[in-house]
């Protein structure tokens, strides 16, 4: 499985759902959400500041959370930011790799 950060901003009308649904709610929608595709959620976070909520999920694959990015954006009432999450060891095995490559004007 790999791990994503999503990064989640409510917009006008997701805001409204928020404040009539609450937060737990919402949570539960996520977790059935990235459920539906083979992932799990490992943390779930409101926060202050230019970012309204954090997930850290578990997913089989690319095209499960670009489908669960897709469906959520399609919506109009959350805008996303998905990052892929490495491992030390996966840093470790791509340290160990030996692409080639040439700096522009060299």
């Amino acid at each position: 499985m790999t791990k994503y950060l999503i990064q989640a901003n409510y917009l006008a009308e997701g805001a409204k759902g928020l404040l009539k649904e609450g937060g737990s709610s919402r949570r539960a929608v996520v977790e059935k959400l990235i459920a539906s595709q083979g992932g799990s959620i490992e943390s779930f976070y409101y926060a202050f500041g230019d970012t309204d909520l954090y997930v850290i999920a578990d997913m089989p694959d690319h095209a499960s959370i670009a489908a669960i990015s897709l469906l959520i954006g399609s919506t109009g009432t959350v805008t996303l930011k998905t990052t892929v999450l490495l491992t030390p060891e996966e840093i470790d095995e791509a340290a160990k790799k030996t692409p080639v490559y040439r700096a522009p004007g060299q």
